[in-house]
């Protein structure tokens, strides 16, 4: 932690001999000189930093309230331990960047199994108590990934919200770089990574408003299709936009990494739980868009190590097609 002090030098008593007058005019020129040049140095000088062990820092007035929701239901605990070890690492610097004053991070179980339940028991309470600050909430019934996050939504009272999977790592700047967004835009809402696929190619989160087509696409044809309608993939994963070094406003943010304001979050009610897994993600970033803009931002990164519907086997696969009709019912079709 890093305690901003201003310091000021005690004047110095000294010996003074009178010279003659002529002299002593010019002595006295130099030293309003003097005095002026030190005044102007000392109102731009930056504050002098001074560290300070075993010891929180004076909150700063730009520093805010950070609550991290994690939704669970079977899912794998080594993986979930990474996510939580790197967010540890992620929040521990951006507190100590003046950023972020306080973390709190609820896990919710979707009604697991009761083995699993125990053992996601232990790792809380095994969690070192000073570290980060875990509390649980236990479903009795699994309604679904957005119901879930939703269950802390509703009560949050944090400047900023982060909806997290529990296959995500964050890099150490991670939450500093999206903080600091959120903090110097007070237009942005919503904040979107640069994410590395479990093999370290760019995953492309962000998406341009689906069609029945594309979806179709990449949910069931063969590589071969998926090639000669390449460029329509392309644009609807916004690679072209989302390649690069720059900020860029996007229209659809994946739920995986969603670092929000909660005021924005709790003013459009979270997430539309008629949606029980796949593409609440997508309801929720055009809700949000009518309160402000969303952007990816690549110096905000992370490694996801999840996969796509098509690859999680039939009962995902139906999810994913339900959840879709569903969409395109509320927002409007878009065959092509």
């Amino acid at each position: 932690m890093i305690i901003y002090t201003r310091f000021m030098a005690a004047p110095r008593q000294a010996l003074i001999l009178r010279p003659p007058g002529c002299l002593l005019r010019c002595w006295r020129v130099s030293c309003k000189c003097a005095a002026v040049a030190v005044s102007v140095a000392s109102m731009l000088a930056p504050p002098r930093a001074t560290a300070t062990i075993g010891a929180m820092a004076a909150p700063s007035t730009l520093s805010v309230q950070l609550s991290v929701s994690i939704v669970l239901h079977d899912s794998c605990l080594s993986l979930l331990h990474r996510t939580l070890s790197s967010l540890s690492v992620a929040a521990g610097q951006a507190q100590e960047s003046g950023l972020l004053r306080g973390l709190t991070v609820t896990l919710v179980d979707n009604a697991s199994g009761a083995t699993y339940r125990e053992q996601l028991a232990a790792l809380v309470n095994e969690w070192p108590s000073d570290d980060l600050r875990l509390q649980c909430e236990w479903q009795s019934t699994n309604r679904g990934f957005g119901p879930g996050h939703n269950v802390v939504i509703r009560e949050l009272d944090s400047d900023y919200h982060l909806v997290l999977n529990p296959d995500v790592e964050l890099q150490p700047d991670t939450l500093q770089a999206g903080l600091s967004v959120l903090q110097s835009h007070s237009d942005i809402i919503l904040v979107s990574p640069w994410a590395a696929g479990g093999s370290g190619e760019q995953e492309f989160l962000c998406k341009d408003y689906p069609s029945a087509l594309v979806l179709l696409l990449r949910g069931f044809a063969p590589l071969a299709v998926r090639r000669l309608f390449r460029r329509r993939l392309n644009a609807y994963e916004l690679r072209d936009r989302c390649s690069g070094k720059a900020r860029v406003e996007v229209l659809i943010a994946s739920g995986c990494f969603m670092l929000a304001r909660t005021a924005e979050l709790r003013a459009v009610g979270g997430f539309n739980e008629q949606f029980f897994l796949y593409f609440e993600d997508f309801d929720l970033s055009l809700r949000l868009k009518n309160k402000g803009r969303l952007v990816f931002d690549p110096s905000v990164r992370i490694v996801h190590h999840g996969g796509y519907a098509a690859s999680k086997g039939w009962r995902h696969l139906r999810y994913f097609v339900a959840s879709g009709i569903r969409f395109f019912n509320h927002h409007g079709w878009r065959w092509i």
